[in-house]
């Protein structure tokens, strides 16, 4: 009973937001989505990053085989569902990005923030940063057929992530009223990550509900045991461990609907999965949370 209360403590301010943002857009309000994501992804996400890393206690060698583990994760992910999608006949370009790319941002970080604290968020973003570089790389080389590598450069959360690294590894600290300048900003993140969430949600239609259900399902069948098998072999435990299969095991990342509908890719399909695979995770993620809390 207590675990049971203890992930709904932690679920629902995660839900509930998300239910913010999609009433908001049904009730026919105005919400600039490309404004408060690149508000989100340029100001808000990066100055999280960068103080939760800045500011983390975790010993580095711990940070370092987390590191590791995330990678081998994410790269594991990369072959398993490569073969799926090669052996099945699906095309590369369309379902290759939703079933790779988790959503490890805009649900992954609250999710592991009120599950396992600040020392958690660390974790998350480290996951979500190689994440992101792995999307901004290999997932566009995917849809369109060419690498961005100069996208990857210029965007503020990969400077973050090498900022906060660095302050970390060196023991530095920004002088005390920048620190709260940037932590202030930074608590905006979350709130807004999670309402956008639910106005993408509000404006995604679903196509193909069977193949999307199915594929979903697939996802996560695969996700969880390797996030928890990598997690084992690394010898991570508590919040490491929790971290890892957690945001190994989050829906389609919107994203992958925004590169699918920028180069041409079938985003109704996309969104089928994203929106499938977000309504699943209301039901899976609570399950996931008490598999590893």
């Amino acid at each position: 009973m207590n675990l049971a209360v203890t992930v709904l403590e932690i679920v629902a301010p995660v839900f509930l937001l998300a239910a913010v943002g999609f009433g908001w857009v049904r009730m026919g309000f105005e919400y600039r989505l490309q404004f408060v994501t690149r508000l989100g992804t340029m100001l808000a996400v990066p100055c999280l990053i960068f103080v939760a890393l800045m500011k983390t206690e975790i010993p580095g060698g711990d940070l370092s085989r987390f590191t590791l583990a995330s990678a081998l994760a994410i790269l594991a992910l990369t072959v398993v569902f490569g073969l799926i999608v090669r052996f099945s006949g699906l095309d590369r370009r369309t379902y290759l990005p939703p079933l790779l790319f988790g959503n490890t941002g805009n649900l992954g970080l609250p999710l592991c923030m009120f599950a396992f604290g600040i020392e958690g968020l660390s974790y998350a973003v480290v996951f979500f940063s190689l994440s992101a570089l792995w999307s901004f790389s290999y997932g566009i080389h995917v849809v369109a057929g060419q690498g961005s590598l100069s996208k990857v450069v210029r965007e503020p959360m990969v400077w973050a992530t090498l900022l906060g690294a660095l302050f970390l590894s060196q023991d530095w600290q920004t002088p005390r009223f920048l620190t709260n300048a940037l932590e202030l900003i930074g608590q905006m993140a979350v709130p807004l990550m999670l309402i956008t969430l639910g106005v993408a949600m509000a404006r995604l239609s679903i196509r193909r509900i069977g193949q999307a259900l199915g594929l979903s399902l697939l996802k996560l069948a695969i996700c969880f045991p390797v996030g928890w098998l990598v997690a084992q072999g690394f010898g991570l435990s508590g919040p490491a461990l929790g971290v890892l299969v957690v945001q190994m095991s989050v829906p389609a990342a919107v994203s992958a609907y925004l590169l699918a509908e920028r180069f041409g890719a079938d985003a109704d399909a996309v969104a089928g999965m994203v929106m499938v695979s977000t309504l699943l995770a209301v039901g899976a993620l609570p399950l996931v949370l008490a598999a590893v809390l």
